[in-house]
C-alpha cells in the first residue's frame, strides 16, 4: 500500500488539479459534440450510448490518483464539470450539479481505501462509484419518464460499467503513462512504481 505523508494540499497539488480539470472541462466540452452526434449510431439500441459515458468520470479519478489527497477526486470532477459550462454545455448549469454528484462518488472510492491505496482496485472502485452517482442523478434527472427494463435499467448498468472501465481502469493506466514520462515526479504517483 501507498500512503500520503500527509492530507495538507501543497500549491503544486492544487495547480497540478487545476490543470487536469480545466483540460478535462475542454474535453468535455467537446465530448458533448461527440455524444450528441453518436446517438444516430446507437439508433438500434439507445441505452446502448451509455458505453461511451465513462470518459465524462476520468478527471474525478484521474485527480485522486495523481493527487493523492482527501478532496481531489471531487475538485477535479466538479472543476471539470463547472468549466465546460463556462465553455457551453449542452446541459446547461445542471451539469455542475452533476459534477458534484460524480465528484462525489469518485472520492468515495478512495476514501473507501482510507486514502492509503491508490493500486487498480482502489481506480476501479472510484470509478463505478463515479458511475454510480452518475446514473442515480440521470435516472432522477432525465430518464424518469423512460421503461423500466427497456431503458432505464440498461441505461444504469451500462453507464457504471463504462465509468468503471473507462474513468477506473483508464485513469490508472493514464497514470502509470504520465508517470512513466517524469512528469509526475513530484508526486507519490510518479514515484511509486508499484501501481499494481
Amino acid at each position: 500500500m501507498t500512503t500520503t505523508d500527509t492530507t495538507r494540499w501543497r500549491t503544486i497539488d492544487i495547480v497540478v488539479a487545476s490543470v487536469l480539470a480545466v483540460a478535462f472541462g475542454v474535453i468535455f466540452w467537446a465530448w458533448n459534440f461527440v455524444w450528441a452526434a453518436t446517438e444516430g449510431a446507437f439508433a438500434f439500441f439507445p441505452p446502448a450510448q451509455s458505453v461511451i459515458y465513462g470518459i465524462w468520470l476520468l478527471p474525478g479519478v484521474l485527480g485522486g490518483l495523481v493527487i493523492r489527497k482527501p478532496g481531489a477526486a471531487f475538485y477535479c470532477e466538479f472543476l471539470a464539470a463547472f468549466v465546460s459550462v463556462l465553455l457551453g454545455s449542452q446541459w446547461g448549469a445542471v451539469a455542475i450539479l452533476q459534477g458534484a454528484f460524480q465528484g462525489l462518488g469518485a472520492e468515495l472510492g478512495f476514501a473507501a481505501f482510507r486514502y492509503r491505496s491508490f493500486r487498480l482496485p482502489a481506480a476501479l472502485i472510484s470509478g463505478a462509484l463515479a458511475g454510480l452517482a452518475a446514473a442515480i442523478f440521470d435516472q432522477i434527472r432525465y430518464y424518469s419518464e423512460l421503461e423500466l427494463w427497456s431503458a432505464r435499467v440498461p441505461i444504469f448498468v451500462i453507464t457504471v460499467l463504462s465509468a468503471t472501465v473507462i474513468a477506473g481502469a483508464g485513469a490508472w493506466y493514464l497514470t502509470r503513462a504520465l508517470a512513466g514520462t517524469g512528469v509526475l515526479d513530484r508526486f507519490p504517483a510518479g514515484r511509486d512504481r508499484a501501481l499494481v
